[in-house]
């Protein structure tokens, strides 16, 4: 990962409601959720909504996805992974952190 890259997706997690976005759709896994959803559980007004998802769509830590007449967004978690890779890399002095811990939630690879 390039740095820029890195302060993008850092910038858009920088927000208290990009961040509570992220953190609720990380935990909904890869099925996401639908917009209205995600506006009713964070209680948050359409418009600033989509202010949040767009900015995070464009960092690359979200992905959008037509279902019907809904838009379900969905973790990028191949992109969440990457950041974390990203910030870990020259931990403990180029050795193994330990005790290394991978979230169960956390999908390796991104399905079709």
């Amino acid at each position: 990962m390039e740095s820029n890259q890195a302060v993008t997706q850092l910038a858009a997690l920088a927000q208290e409601n990009r961040l509570a976005v992220f953190r609720l759709l990380v935990q909904q896994g890869a099925a996401g959720m639908a917009v209205g959803k995600i506006a009713e559980a964070l209680d948050l007004a359409n418009a600033t909504l989509s202010f949040h998802l767009k900015t995070l769509t464009q960092a690359g830590l979200i992905e959008a996805r037509q279902d019907g007449r809904f838009i379900h967004y969905s973790a990028n978690f191949i992109a969440m992974n990457s950041l974390l890779g990203f910030l870990s890399e020259n931990c403990c002095a180029g050795e193994p952190c330990l005790p290394l811990v991978v979230a169960p939630c956390c999908p390796t690879e991104k399905k079709s």
